[in-house]
This record gives C-alpha cells, sequence and structure tokens, in this order.
C-alpha cells in the first residue's frame, strides 16, 4: 500500500497525474493529509470515484494515543504513540509565552548509545517514516487542541541518522499549502554526525541546527557518547564552524550537566576556546534521572553558566518542564517497555 503522507506535493501530484487527476488535485489531497484527515472519506472536494481508488491504493495510519500524561505542574503533555506497526515512539507538547512547541522523535529507539539517554538502551528498531513525523505534530496539535508553532526534532532517534526522510518532514510541515510551520521556528538536533552537518550546510535551511555537545573534551565525551569516538569533538567543532561560515546560523549547543562528569570549570574554558570565532549559544540542561544509568544531575549549574558568561559565552539553563511525567527522551517508552506492553 502506497503511504501518501511521506509524500512531497510534487510527488504527490505525479502520483495522482498517473491516475489520470489533473494537477490542482495534489494540492487538494495535500491539504487534507496536512490536516490530519483519517479517511479518504473525510476529503469532501474530492471526487469518490478518486476517494475509492486511493482507498484501493494507499494507507492512512494515524497514530493511536497508547499513553498519554500531563503534567499537574505546567501542562505540559507526554504522548507515546503506537505506530501502525505496533511499534510506539514519544512527543512531548510543551506551553511557551511565544507558543506551542512539539518535540518529535525521528526514529523508533536510536543506535548512537549516549550513556546518559533512556532513548538507546534498547537500540534502534527502525527509522520512521516522513508521514509518521508529520503525524507526530498533527495528532499532538488534534488531541490536544494546541496549536503548535515549533517543532524540535529532539525526541528518540538520531535525525542526521534518518536524513532522507527527515527532510522530506521539513518539505512538508514548512509547505505554505501544509502546517506552514516556517523553518526559523524548527531546531533539529545531532549528538555529532558531520556527514548531516556538512549536508545541512550545503542545503542552507534557515532552521536552528542543535548540536548534543555534553563534553568539550574527547576522554570525557567518548565515554558519554560513543559517537565522539567516530567523530570526534576537535572535528566537530571545525564542522559547526564550517556550518557557520556557510549558513551565517549561529549554532545552539545542548549541554546535560552530570555531577562531577563534565561540570568543571576547565571544561567551561574549553568550550569558550573551542567556539572562539563563532557566535554559539550553549543552553545547560538539569540531567534527568533514568534508572538505569549512573548518573546524577550536576550541583554546579549556577556557577558552570557563570564561568561561561566570564568569557563573553552566551549560556542559558533550560526551563525544566515535565518533570513529574517522564517527559524526558525514552523514559516513558522505556516504562512501557519494562512493563510489557507496546515496544
Amino acid at each position: 500500500m502506497i503511504d501518501l503522507k511521506s509524500m512531497t506535493l510534487p510527488e504527490l501530484t505525479e502520483f495522482l497525474g498517473e491516475l489520470g487527476e489533473p494537477a490542482f488535485r495534489g494540492k487538494q489531497v495535500f491539504s487534507w493529509l496536512s490536516r490530519g484527515a483519517e479517511s479518504f472519506g473525510e476529503m469532501a472536494n474530492i471526487p469518490l470515484t478518486l476517494r475509492r481508488r486511493l482507498e484501493e491504493l494507499c494507507v492512512l495510519t494515524p497514530p493511536e494515543v497508547a499513553r498519554k500524561q500531563v503534567s499537574a505542574r505546567d501542562g505540559t503533555i507526554k504522548y507515546l504513540w503506537e505506530l501502525g506497526d505496533g511499534n510506539c515512539v514519544e512527543s512531548v507538547l510543551m506551553r511557551y509565552r511565544h507558543g506551542n512547541t512539539v518535540c518529535i522523535s525521528s526514529q523508533v529507539g536510536c543506535c548512537m548509545g549516549c550513556f546518559f539517554c533512556a532513548s538507546t538502551i534498547a537500540g534502534k528498531v527502525r527509522d520512521l517514516t516522513p508521514g509518521e513525523m508529520l503525524d507526530q505534530v498533527l495528532f499532538t496539535q488534534k488531541d490536544s487542541g494546541a496549536p503548535v508553532s515549533n517543532i524540535v526534532l529532539m525526541g528518540i532517534g538520531e535525525p542526521m541518522d534518518n536524513l532522507d526522510n527527515v527532510l522530506k518532514f521539513l518539505e512538508t510541515v514548512n509547505h505554505p499549502d501544509g502546517m506552514n510551520i516556517g523553518m526559523r521556528h524548527i531546531s533539529l538536533s545531532t549528538c555529532g554526525v558531520i556527514s548531516g552537518i556538512n549536508r545541512l550546510a550545503e542545503l542552507g535551511l534557515q532552521l536552528t541546527l542543535s548540536v548534543s555537545l555534553h563534553a568539550p573534551d574527547s576522554p570525557t565525551r567518548s565515554r558519554l557518547m560513543p559517537i565522539n569516538r567516530a567523530y570526534g569533538v576537535e572535528a566537530l567543532f571545525a564542522a559547526c564552524h564550517a556550518y557557520f561560515k556557510k549558513t551565517g546560523r549561529r549554532i545552539s549547543f545542548e549541554y546535560a550537566m552530570i555531577d562531577g562528569v563534565n561540570d568543571h570549570d576547565w571544561q567551561a574554558d574549553l568550550i569558550a576556546k573551542r567556539l572562539k570565532g563563532m557566535p554559539g549559544h550553549v543552553n545547560l540542561i538539569p540531567l534527568n534521572d533514568v534508572e538505569e544509568r549512573p548518573f546524577k544531575p550536576s550541583r554546579r549549574t549556577a556557577a558552570f553558566q557563570k564561568r561561561l558568561e566570564s568569557h563573553g559565552v552566551t549560556a542559558t539553563v533550560r526551563r525544566s518542564l515535565g518533570g513529574d511525567i517522564d517527559a524526558a527522551c525514552g523514559q516513558l517508552r522505556r516504562k512501557t517497555q519494562k512493563e510489557g506492553n507496546p515496544q
């Protein structure tokens, strides 16, 4: 069966043209898909004969809410979505004064092996399709009733490990006949896949690139993030400098504060040294406790921030949302797996 929602508008228009349909039908169907249509019967301005033909050839597989948790503290909503094949992924709706942000997953599981993250404990199962990424945005919006204005690809999975599908998703969600969410309202996170950073630099998309740094020195970063053994931190910063030179876009560096591991003054000094000549923003993240991991939240976050700022580095501490609902990446899926429920 054909997955229409994973098609870009040109691909959809070409497919319908092969069925003998005029070009404007592509825009009509694309619009319905981008509104979260759950059946072809909902597409009221599409001829009945075409709707029946699409039902024969194509599939719509809206995700089911396997689990939903709402924070009593701040209204954050954590969704565990069950996909058409029974696998599950997470999305998080976060409410800010400037609008609502949804954090989505790009893979079922993750193969990157970061030692402080729950997403990677059971490994990677498969990539998500562009349509499955789009559905996380659409159905989070539909279920919550909260219009989504911003997207972050920081959920389960490494987006650069599924970059072709991610790029198709970005084209679809950004399209004016679709959800029309501007690239400047989208952040894409990577743990440091340099080939993906280089490809994004060539494309020149106006999104925000977020790099999961977590340590500026190779011994510590290799301990925390196995990818550092393939793409060393020195090469990573070189790629980031090249990205900025090519695009002019400031990079955000994500930094989970881990007690006694990456929170020393000399590491703040090294970050500042590596950022020299490139405007970067360091986002300090209070570590979420993961039952299977030995790391604990740092007690030096404020001091680390002050040390960075003393070098002229812009550093903020991420506001903690959804701490009472397992909102950190992979926690809810992991808990559900341990209970013997969907993957």
